[in-house]
């Protein structure tokens, strides 16, 4: 249960840090007003906080496996949000990127 309630909140997360930075590059780069770039610092906001819930107490291996979360999210993003095409390196990349947060978060530890 807590490997299952740590994925979901590594998702949370993602989708809050993910989805505040495009609010913000909407709301500044495509000009889509100030708006857009407020809720989009509130949704960053609540990634940090997301974050504080992991059952890991160790930030540097959580914000570590993180990384490999938001890689692989980011992807995700662009191909819901954007109808971005990932090539194969793009995959292979956010693979290794997932393996790595297995390997970080849920490895095995004595």
């Amino acid at each position: 249960m807590t490997v299952l309630r740590s994925a979901i909140l590594f998702v949370l997360a993602a989708i809050a840090e993910i989805g505040g930075a495009w609010l913000v590059w909407q709301g500044v780069r495509e000009q889509r007003g100030w708006l857009f770039a407020g809720l989009g610092v509130l949704a960053l906001g609540a990634y940090g906080f997301v974050a504080t819930l992991q059952p890991d107490a160790n930030f540097g291996r959580i914000l570590a496996a993180y990384g490999g979360v938001f890689v692989a999210g980011s992807l995700v993003w662009g191909v819901v949000v954007d109808g971005f095409r990932p090539d194969r390196f793009d995959v292979i990349g956010a693979v290794v990127c997932l393996v790595g947060v297995g390997l970080i978060m849920y490895a095995p530890r004595g």
